[in-house]
């Protein structure tokens, strides 16, 4: 009898251990996370592969394809489902596959360059076509959050990223839900370093890039003006730079930011001095904080016996790691030039209480962002409305 597992809850030693031939399958859309309530569909699941002994299911892309409430075109969406795919192969499994939704096109361009490794399940009860967001919620920021599946040492899984990046984007749209929506949270994002570690997945810059503007090219369409992408994820940020750069030059109307990750603008850093217990150089990645976060949020996923600290980064004045880095230099060394494990930081000093406090104080902090980026739309409009500078000779 086949056993599914869920990809993102395993640490990267265990995917490294896993037999080559492991079917990993890519679900587009939510609904195949592995429950009694879906054994059907897992048994069909199951006879298309053979019925292996085990099949690995990753975290499912949120949108993106026709039909999924946020379409982008196909020849931009492709490539970051491809890179995915190859990240896996890269990886050394030979059995990778895409599981598609059984009403998209079986023509269209997307699924006629998948076709070799694209599964196909029968029509799960329909439901009546949502856009995300909403139309109704235009006039909000929409927060987009992005989180990543990678490596976090021996004692943290795949999944810390996105796990931490979703409570705090939830928690922001419930405390200002008047002035914000979040998207579904997306689990993957950009790791230039993907060849250190095993299991850690990789969209690639360009692709990464252009699917988001797309994105935002979409909402914009629909009379969104407001946007927050919110990354987990590290390796994100430059490219996420790149992102609100073209799409502030190409919709001259909107306004589009981002932040480097959570929990440190003015709120965060002031929150992480206050609780910190390690030095500089404590947080990094599957460190202090990132512990604490998975240790308040979800403590099953921990293995606190299995924590490595490494803080024997190769530090100068000017580039040296900790959460919020410092330095006037900007370089991508190999990641295993300072860690043995995949771990940045020291993962021994969080706690589940450090974890709630940081929480909060990032929902605070990008609550207080959410507002002042209302404040930065509306009184550009109104200058522009007013005729300010170029705008009124326009």
């Amino acid at each position: 009898m086949t056993t599914f597992f869920n990809y993102d809850e395993m640490t990267w030693d265990a995917v490294a251990e896993l037999p080559r031939d492991t079917p990993l399958v890519l679900p587009l859309g939510p609904g195949y996370t592995p429950s009694t309530s879906l054994r059907t569909s897992f048994d069909l699941l199951a006879d298309q592969l053979g019925h292996p002994p085990r099949i690995g299911l990753l975290p499912a892309f949120p949108f993106g394809w026709r039909g999924s409430g946020l379409e982008i075109p196909e020849p931009v969406f492709f490539p970051y489902i491809s890179n995915l795919l190859d990240s896996l192969r890269d990886d050394g499994f030979s059995r990778v596959y895409c599981l598609a939704p059984a009403g998209i096109d079986p023509q269209s361009f997307f699924m006629r360059q998948l076709a070799p490794v694209c599964l196909r399940l029968p029509q799960r009860q329909s439901s009546p076509a949502i856009q995300i967001p909403p139309d109704s919620e235009r006039g909000k920021v929409t927060l987009i959050p992005i989180g990543h599946t990678e490596q976090h040492g021996y004692h943290l899984p795949l999944s810390v990223d996105t796990l931490i990046i979703e409570a705090i984007a939830k928690g922001t749209a419930a405390k200002v839900p008047t002035r914000s929506y979040a998207l579904p949270v997306m689990p993957y994002g950009v790791s230039t370093h993907r060849s250190a570690f095993a299991a850690t997945m990789n969209a690639g810059g360009r692709a990464f890039e252009d699917f988001w503007l797309a994105a935002i090219d979409t909402l914009v369409q629909r009379g969104f003006d407001r946007f927050y992408f919110m990354s987990g994820h590290g390796g994100n940020t430059s490219f996420l730079v790149n992102v609100v750069k073209y799409a502030g030059e190409r919709h001259r109307r909107i306004f589009c930011a981002t932040a480097w990750l959570h929990t440190s603008g003015r709120i965060g850093a002031e929150a992480l001095s206050k609780y910190r217990t390690s030095p500089i150089g404590g947080m990094g990645h599957a460190c202090e904080l990132e512990t604490s976060y998975l240790l308040h949020l979800r403590p099953d996923l921990c293995q606190m016996g299995r924590v490595v600290d490494e803080t024997d980064f190769i530090t100068t004045p000017d580039y040296y790691m900790d959460w919020i880095e410092g330095g006037a230099l900007v370089a991508n060394p190999p990641w295993d030039d300072d860690t043995k494990t995949g771990a940045y930081g020291a993962g021994s000093h969080g706690t589940a209480e450090k974890g709630r406090l940081w929480l909060a104080a990032a929902i605070e902090e990008k609550s207080d962002h959410v507002q002042q980026i209302h404040e930065q739309h509306e009184r550009r409009e109104q200058r522009r409305n007013e005729g300010y500078g170029l705008w009124g000779k326009s």
